[in-house]
């Protein structure tokens, strides 16, 4: 292949509207949790990631899987974490069966919060697909989107 490819310049195209969508609704969805809830779009999908954990079998995520989760390296979901933690949205605690490992779990006002800005991050998120449907070249990828299940 050469980068004159055909082929190639389609691949590029492509991730390149991918990249442009992902740009305009995180853009979208951030404006709307900070001005309604002072959460970045980071911010929120930690706190939906980890409202997510339960007491069963692989219920509790250690900090690499919820970096992985939201996205981020392991520093800078610490770093998250911390912030959260100082606000009074989340509280970590020693893993009962390993010392080395460091669970962390959402606040009563974390959940509160979550609950909250819910419906501002769905809203914001169908905004912004709309949006970017009337657009030709994004078009598909929203119907993609649209018709995405997540994995049980």
């Amino acid at each position: 292949m050469t980068a004159t490819d055909p082929a190639l310049t389609a691949l590029a195209q492509g991730w390149c509207a991918l990249s442009l969508l992902h740009g305009r609704i995180e853009a979208h969805i951030e404006r709307a949790l900070q001005a309604g809830h002072g959460l970045s779009v980071r911010e929120y999908s930690l706190l939906d990631v980890l409202s997510r954990q339960h007491d069963g079998e692989g219920g509790h995520l250690q900090m690499k899987q919820v970096a992985d989760a939201v996205v981020l390296s392991q520093s800078a979901t610490t770093r998250l974490v911390t912030r959260l933690e100082d606000r009074g949205l989340l509280s970590r605690y020693l893993c009962p069966t390993d010392r080395r490992g460091i669970y962390t779990n959402v606040s009563e006002s974390g959940l509160a919060l979550l609950e909250d800005a819910r419906p501002t991050n769905e809203s914001a998120l169908r905004e912004a697909l709309d949006e970017a449907a009337r657009n030709p070249e994004l078009a598909p990828l929203v119907r993609a989107v649209e018709t995405l299940r997540a994995p049980a």
